[in-house]
Parts: structure tokens; sequence; C-alpha cells
């Protein structure tokens, strides 16, 4: 397998007058769990298609596992594995009949096929549920019995896109333990989520917004560049308090977590106290005011603002 398991230079995809991908230079590692985070609407799931084959970009180039994703795609599809958004598997199928489906179109060596299927059912959890028709499975085992089909032919890169999406907890770590292993086998994994808590589980990430790469490292990297002090304040009237806020010399960005304002500063900005002072001057009603670890939801908040993006 190649150094690089996936790479992207000016990838460049439009629809009609929208251009949902721009110019994305993007470069994974082999054996990387890669974590490409943006919003709905940042070009996630057009760059993952792009990725795979579905989508003809319309500049650029792609390559995935050595690969020339435009020149050969079936190539490429034989070396990937691919998990949509939408439920992939047919319905009226069971689990069984789906992985024989997906084992027939995309393996080489149907003779590993059987070791293959026991790994993974016992992996998933899914070994006693094989009779069962897709349709009427979990979210959970749905997406389950699809990653199984996404990694029956031994693929070298894993493309997820947004895999835990209306997943239930305990089939969400189930299903992260999975992808923990997978490098371990020779599998690069790249997972599209909006989830910044999701995304800090990858070994790097890759902001993405407008269609464009704006940042990538270590998820501990990312926030440290982008964050500094960052206060949590319990108050009662959130709006006001939030406008407040804003309206402060120093304060970088205002988010809602609960019963708590979550608040970026710009170095040598006001600290916890100073800011529960200042609401407490302007009639809010302050609880609890302290500081807080950054985190990487923080420095997604603070790259939107300064793109002009903040709410």
């Amino acid at each position: 397998m190649a150094e690089v398991a996936v790479r992207t230079e000016g990838l460049t995809k439009h629809f009609g007058g929208l251009t949902a991908v721009d110019t994305l230079d993007l470069s994974v590692g082999a054996g990387e769990i890669f974590g490409l985070i943006g919003s709905d609407g940042a070009g996630k799931t057009t760059t993952m298609r792009l990725l795979c084959g579905l989508l003809q970009a319309d500049a650029g180039d792609i390559e995935v596992a050595g690969v020339d994703v435009q020149q050969d795609p079936e190539q490429a599809r034989r070396r990937l594995g691919y998990l949509p958004q939408a439920f992939p598997l047919h319905g009226h199928l069971t689990i069984d009949e789906n992985i024989d489906y997906f084992a027939h179109l995309f393996c080489q060596d149907l003779g590993e096929m059987g070791d293959r299927r026991a790994e993974l059912l016992d992996a998933t959890g899914l070994a006693e549920f094989t009779g069962r028709l897709a349709a009427d499975l979990s979210g959970g085992m749905k997406q389950k019995a699809a990653l199984i089909c996404a990694l029956i032919h031994r693929p070298e890169v894993l493309l997820l896109d947004e895999p835990t999406r209306g997943v239930d907890p305990v089939s969400r770590r189930d299903l992260w333990s999975i992808v923990y292993g997978l490098p371990a086998e020779g599998v690069t994994v790249v997972v599209a989520t909006p989830d910044a808590d999701e995304a800090s589980r990858c070994g790097r990430v890759g902001i993405i917004a407008g269609g464009s790469l704006v940042e990538a490292g270590v998820p501990e990297e990312v926030v440290e560049r982008h964050t500094g002090l960052v206060v949590e304040l319990a108050v009662g009237d959130q709006r006001g308090a939030r406008t407040a806020l804003r309206a402060m010399d120093g304060v970088r960005t205002v988010s809602g977590l609960g019963d708590r304002l979550r608040v970026t500063l710009h170095a040598g900005g006001p600290d916890a106290e100073t800011l529960a002072e200042a609401l407490g001057r302007g009639g809010h009603d302050v609880g609890e005011a302290r500081e807080v670890e950054p985190r990487l939801e923080d420095a997604l908040l603070v790259l939107d603002a300064e793109r002009g993006d903040d709410e």
C-alpha cells in the first residue's frame, strides 16, 4: 500500500452554480484514522462520493490506495469500502444475503470470505441475527451490518460518512471499537462527521468549510492553535447574557452548553471573574463562572467566526 493512502489535489465539484468542493487538497497517510469535520453543507459528503468514484470531479486529481480514482474507478472501488449516510443494504435481504451480495461484488478471492464473515460477525455481535431482514434491524444493528458489508473484501481504505448519526450510545461505542482496530489490519479510515466529539477520536482531523480544507492536524494541536482561555458561565437569561458577552472586548465566541454559556477569549482578554462581574453589573443572574479546558468544538467555533460564519 502507498505511504499516502488518500490524496486529492485541486479537487473541485460544481452542481450548477454551487461549488460543493472547492480546490480541495487532502493527504491521509496509510494506517491513519482521519476525521473530516465540518458543518452540514460544508462539502463532506460530496468529497466522500468523489473519493469512491460515485461522482466525477470537474477538476483536480484523486488517488486512493495508489489508484487514480478517475482513471480506474473500478479498481479503486475494489480497494476501498464505503459506508454512506443513507442505509446502503437491501432491506428485503437478510444480513447473510447482504454479506453474500457485497462479497460477490468486491471479493477477488471468495475462498477467504467464510473466515472474514465470521470475524466481522463476531466483532459486531450480529452472529445470532444473520437471518434477520435488513429492513427489520435497529439503527445500530443496521450500521454494524453495513460496516460488515463495507469490510468483507478487506479494503485498504474505509470511508465512513457520518457513521453514528442516529445510533444509540452503545452501538456507537461498538462501532468505534471496531474502527480503532482497523489500522492494525492495514486499513486507513476516513470519517466524515459534523460532531467535534467524534472527530476528536481520530488521530488527525481536517476541517472543511465551503468545500475547502481550512485546517488540518492532530486534534490537540488544532485546539492549541485556535483557542486560548475558555470560560463557562451558569446564567439565567442565556439569550440576554449571550448578547452582552458578545459586545464585550476580548470575547471571541459564545455558545450554549446546557444551562451554561461557553466563552472563548482573545489573549489578554477578561478572565472568568471579570466576565461574571460585568454580567452582574448588567443585571444578569450569574452562578458559577470557571475556566475550563478548550475542546475541538471551541476551535471550530473560532474558525467559523474568523471566516464570518458565526451565528
